[in-house]
């Protein structure tokens, strides 16, 4: 009866009455190379960035698939695949490459893509690999430790805290960005803005002041303008109300009539300076309005402003 493989590692099944006088190789092949290398087995595998590296587990013989811990080196990153055979099987893989991922996987299957600089054990479920480990809903204590990424990385691997500080913009860089020297900061709150951002030197600015932007006759940094209303130069109509009047006349010598004029006793004739009197004619001029201070403003709320200076 031929030999025959067991169907996971390919190990060397001897028949009944065959290989007479090598059973003692093929076992120590068996036991001291094959099962080792399943068991034990360490082993580096160079992959290339773009291809697929095949790996196998040859019936009866060595194979870098057989080994239970690989080592990926050479280069990683987009469609960079590690192809194994789906014999139900566990693997740990270290992708050691120079930069990348690396996906491992059996031809024509999804199987899972292990960053750069990780360890993880993985498993072949007869059909492609799957992670081995799942830690859904596990406590953590003491201080867990975990690879990081490398800079820009955007998956769903987990962030150290080294990867988010890396990653994270200072709050004073941002202050700088958008506040730089000269800025104006408004606020509700009293706070300095020197306490906020951690940066820079801020002055009380524009006390009871509006802004208004530079152009159209205002210069930056000029200041003008009152809060009190102010009455420009116009012209009030005056309606003059007249009762009505008449002047008095004397009958003068030979037949000549005089028009007399003012309070005196004495006549004047037509022509002559009159003398100052007061009539019964008045003229109307109405007031109306309010008190024009504190006055001349827009509608407003009240702010805290600050003027960047250093």
């Amino acid at each position: 009866m031929s030999s025959t493989y067991s169907t996971n590692l390919a190990i060397e099944l001897i028949g009944a009455g065959e290989q007479a006088g090598n059973w003692g190789s093929t076992t120590n092949t068996n036991l001291g190379t094959l099962i080792e290398q399943a068991i034990s087995g360490y082993v580096t595998q160079a992959v290339a960035t773009g291809t697929d590296t095949t790996i196998t587990i040859p019936n009866g013989a060595t194979g870098v698939a057989r080994n239970m811990f690989i080592e990926l080196t050479g280069t990683g990153g987009t469609n960079t695949n590690l192809i194994v055979p789906s014999n139900k099987k566990l693997y740990y893989i270290y992708n050691n490459t120079a930069s990348g991922q690396v996906t491992v996987k059996v031809s024509g299957q999804t199987g899972v893509s292990v960053i750069n600089g990780s360890k993880v054990t993985l498993v072949s479920n007869g059909t492609d690999i799957v992670v081995a480990n799942n830690y859904v809903n596990t406590a953590l204590t003491g201080v867990p430790t975990a690879p990081t990424a490398s800079a820009g990385t955007n998956t769903t691997q987990i962030a150290t805290t080294a990867f988010v500080q890396a990653a994270a913009t200072p709050l004073a860089t941002i202050a700088n960005t958008l506040y730089p020297v000269g800025s104006i900061y408004t606020s509700t709150v009293s706070t300095n803005p020197a306490s906020l951002f951690g940066v820079g030197t801020w002055v009380a600015f524009g006390a009871g002041r509006v802004l208004i932007g530079n152009g159209g006759g205002y210069s930056a940094g000029a200041t003008g303008g009152s809060a009190d209303a102010v009455v420009v130069s116009h012209t009030h109509t005056a309606t003059v109300t007249d009762p009505g009047h008449f002047h008095t006349g004397v009958a003068g010598s030979g037949g000549t009539y005089y028009q007399r004029y003012g309070t005196g006793s004495g006549a004047a004739a037509d022509g002559a300076n009159t003398a100052t009197a007061t009539t019964g004619i008045t003229v109307a001029n109405s007031t109306s309005g309010v008190s024009g201070t504190n006055a001349n403003l827009p509608p407003y709320v009240v702010v805290y402003m600050w003027n960047r200076t250093v």
